[in-house]
């Protein structure tokens, strides 16, 4: 059967948001890792990256985001990875 357009934008949209997902979480990853290490990270701009996210995950059609839900669980749990590794102020 043939997809309509709208379901191949929708399936654009939710495949460019997994990526923008995973890439976020490979960048919290190896900040986390290099916490671990003994190195200082600058988070500057992640807060930025997190409401583009964000925003993308809202501007999905229908419930075409619900495919982005455990990914984006395994993207809090690395951010509260990070957070219990960062040395307290």
């Amino acid at each position: 059967m043939f997809e309509t357009r709208s379901q191949l934008n929708s399936s654009f949209e939710v495949a460019a948001t997994m990526a923008a997902i995973e890439s976020l979480h490979g960048t919290l990853s190896m900040a986390r890792a290099l916490v671990v290490s003994g190195r200082a990270i600058d988070l500057a701009g992640l807060d930025r990256e997190a409401a583009r996210l964000c925003a993308a995950v809202a501007c999905l059609p229908g419930d075409s985001g619900q495919a982005l839900l455990a990914s984006l669980h395994a993207l809090t749990h690395e951010l509260d990875l990070l957070a219990g590794c960062m040395p307290r102020p």
